[in-house]
């Protein structure tokens, strides 16, 4: 851009010109470059590395043609998993920006990772988390492997150390297990359409009780084939329990994920899918020993059974019969006798309680008793019907005497007067409730007596 275009441009009024300081140049184009570019994605190799003692980091990206200056602050690569190396292939992400005391133009990395490597890592954990929310690692859609396989599969590169491995140890840990091979491809683009392939052969044929899905050792590219969606569903589809056995012990693949069991290696595979004949042997022996031990016991409990049935056949011989219950009838002899005594002292004893309880039951026993008994009530009931009399002619007599001290005649005889009004009979009680000149009638004790009021006092 001229400089007579860009913002801030002072005007030359002499020459009619706009005119930069370099330092404003500078602060004008950083701020362009941070406005427009924004966060960016670059790959190239790194070179020129440097870390002074403030913990920054300072070095080029660079390519076949062309290369740019980075820089990383402390607080950035601190979190950072690795220290770059010169010649390293590295994707940083970052805002273009300029130095303005010397007018480079760089990058101010925020983020750093591995090129290839760290690619095939977030695409690893994006197909790992896709895979896991499907519900395809789940614990429980797992198979239980075959304790005693009678055939193995394997699949996986014929020419490998990986499947001479897996066969030497199946075929010493438990040589009556057959093996049958799937040869595929396990590196390159083949690889997985092989494998899948290969899957889905084992799984239609239904010939084998177990799979093992083997590769030895290798970079994440190497192993990257294990990691394709395509193999892990296949896994998932295979009707055989599969188990994996790629890489190293510290490789971890999407089909250990998805797979029923996963070995740290091929020969771990083929360790965990067959029982090892050692133990087996072994275990045989201590069988074989508790069979025997049980086989003894058996057996000495059928000749302690012989010895009781034979000593309870002699027991039931004839004779020992015969004996037994000659001796049995003088016991049940003497009981009947005993039995016989003692029915008759009963019947004997009953019948003399009979005859006291006649006795004493006899109707002339039983007429003296009741005439006795009604001679004694007879005199009772005089004697009661007398003393009832006299205290009711007592009770009659001061009852009489009570009436006849409580009854008006008796008041009247002792010189009382019941006095009333002549004209309607009505009780006089007041004196002055009688007027002068009203007549009255006196009830003496012999007689009435009529009267006419001249006048009335209180007392």
């Amino acid at each position: 851009m001229p400089a007579s275009l860009l913002p801030g441009a002072e005007p030359d009024t002499a020459a009619g010109r706009s005119v930069y300081t370099v330092s404003r140049l500078n602060k004008e184009v950083r701020i362009l470059l941070e406005r427009s570019l924004g966060v960016v994605w670059v790959e190239g190799e790194l070179s020129n590395f440097s870390q002074p003692s403030s913990g920054h980091w300072y070095f080029s990206l660079k390519d076949r043609e062309s290369q740019v200056r980075c820089a990383m602050f402390r607080l950035k690569n601190a979190a950072l998993g690795f220290t770059p190396k010169a010649g390293q292939h590295v994707i940083a992400r970052g805002r273009v920006s300029l130095y303005e005391p010397r007018g480079d133009y760089q990058l101010i990395v925020d983020h750093l990772e591995e090129a290839g490597v760290g690619a095939l890592q977030r695409e690893f954990e994006r197909l790992k988390a896709k895979l896991a929310a499907e519900g395809l690692f789940a614990s429980e859609r797992k198979r239980s492997l075959p304790r005693f396989p009678r055939r193995i599969a394997v699949v996986t590169s014929p020419t490998g150390a990986a499947v001479r491995d897996v066969l030497n140890i199946l075929a010493r840990r438990f040589p009556p297990a057959a093996v049958l091979v799937y040869p595929t491809a396990v590196q390159g683009v083949a690889a997985v359409p092989a494998i899948v392939q290969a899957l889905q052969l084992a799984a239609t044929r239904m010939e084998c009780d177990v799979l093992i899905l083997a590769r030895g050792g290798g970079s994440l590219e190497d192993l990257w084939a294990f990691n394709d969606e395509r193999v892990a569903r296949a896994i998932l589809a295979c009707t055989i329990p599969v188990v994996t056995g790629i890489g190293h012990e510290i490789d971890f693949t999407i089909a250990d994920f998805v797979a029923d069991a996963r070995a740290p290696t091929p020969s771990g595979a083929a360790e965990l899918v067959v029982p090892d004949r050692v133990v087996c042997l072994e275990a045989l022996s201590r069988m074989q020993a508790r069979i025997n031990a049980c086989m003894r016991r058996e057996l000495r409990g059928v000749s302690s059974r012989f010895e009781n049935v034979n000593l309870r056949l002699k027991q039931a011989h004839p004779g020992m019969r015969l004996v037994h219950q000659a001796q049995r009838l003088d016991d049940l002899e003497q009981r009947l006798t005993g039995a016989a005594q003692a029915v008759l002292h009963t019947r004997r004893h009953r019948l003399s309680d009979a005859y006291t309880s006649l006795l004493q039951h006899s109707p002339e026993r039983l007429a003296r008793e009741y005439r006795r008994r009604y001679e004694g009530l007879d005199s009772r009931l005089r004697r009661a019907v007398s003393e009832y009399v006299s205290r009711l002619q007592h009770r009659v007599d001061l009852a009489d005497r009570t009436l006849k001290a409580a009854s008006p005649e008796a008041t009247l005889a002792r010189g009382f007067a019941i006095v009333t009004r002549a004209d309607g009979g009505t009780l006089v009680k007041d004196a002055r409730s009688v007027p002068p000149g009203e007549e009255i009638e006196a009830r003496l004790a012999s007689g009435r007596l009529r009267a006419r009021v001249t006048g009335s006092r209180d007392s």
